[in-house]
């Protein structure tokens, strides 16, 4: 099995994510690019961050992209970006960062009833100031703020902002879509001139990642509907689990390391799948 060597680290997505992927881009531009995907659709099925979407799209090597996930909070932050730019951008230089606000948006996060735009801007302000990223962990210092780092310490408000406005700049090439990963698939796949990037939940720590994690069933199910539609251009990433290796044992697969930095800094050792259509 061969190793995936990664160069391109370049962020332009306004999230954090453990083990995000943006890293991907260049090896999925060159994939794109050597299987002649003219006019390509790039689709995330489960979406997150969307950096190696968002990077492809800056690059100019895909024509469109479509963002989905099924997690509604996740879906309201693209939602509000794309649609509420001002409003979204001028909440980020204005709003206040302690643990008063922390508790306010947090409030709002939990609030099921919670209006699109005030869901997608606390998703936002959780993710930047919890610790990794994590929306369902706490907030980084401590909610006594003793810790070395502040809960502003990952809240660059000029950056932020300009990743913002630079992404409503390709709104009209961006779709979204929040509904399951597999439902989209079976209404997409069968389309022309599409790559489609799955990042399922990871197999070992969705739980602790995640609000939306995977049980075995659920990888098992994406499996068996991957494994059953093998010819068109798909790539899937997980954690380097033997679980997951026999669900994909027919598949071909290289592993590659990607940087972590849920809880500290660590390298891990994932895999990517591929579809049989794709020529590496």
């Amino acid at each position: 099995m061969n190793k995936i060597v990664l160069k391109n680290k370049k962020h332009n997505s306004p999230l954090r994510y453990p083990g995000g992927k943006s890293c991907l881009a260049q090896y999925f531009r060159d994939l794109i690019y050597n299987n002649n995907i003219n006019n390509c659709t790039y689709i995330e099925p489960f979406a997150g961050g969307s950096g190696a979407a968002i990077q492809l799209l800056f690059m100019e090597e895909v024509d469109r992209i479509m963002i989905n996930d099924f997690d509604r909070s996740i879906y309201a932050f693209w939602w509000s970006i794309l649609k509420k730019t001002e409003e979204f951008t001028e909440k980020i230089r204005s709003i206040s960062l302690n643990m008063t606000e922390w508790n306010n948006q947090k409030n709002i996060f939990l609030n099921k009833s919670s209006k699109l735009f005030e869901r997608g801007f606390a998703t936002f302000y959780l993710n930047r100031t919890n610790r990794s990223g994590i929306l369902k962990g706490g907030p980084i210092g401590g909610k006594d703020q003793s810790g070395k780092w502040k809960i502003d310490a990952r809240f660059n408000r000029e950056t932020l902002i300009n990743r913002v406005k630079t992404i409503s700049l390709y709104s009209k090439r961006i779709k979204l879509a929040n509904i399951d990963g597999i439902e989209l698939l079976q209404k997409k796949y069968n389309e022309k001139n599409i790559f489609v990037y799955f990042d399922p939940p990871y197999f070992q720590k969705g739980g602790q990642l995640y609000l939306n994690h995977y049980k075995y069933s659920d990888h098992k199910k994406l499996a068996d509907f991957l494994n059953g539609h093998p010819n068109f251009n798909w790539v899937l990433t997980y954690d380097n689990v033997k679980e997951i290796s026999d669900l994909y044992k027919n598949r071909r697969s290289q592993q590659f390391n990607i940087h972590y930095s849920s809880n500290k800094a660590s390298t891990g050792n994932e895999l990517m799948i591929f579809s049989d259509r794709l020529a590496l």
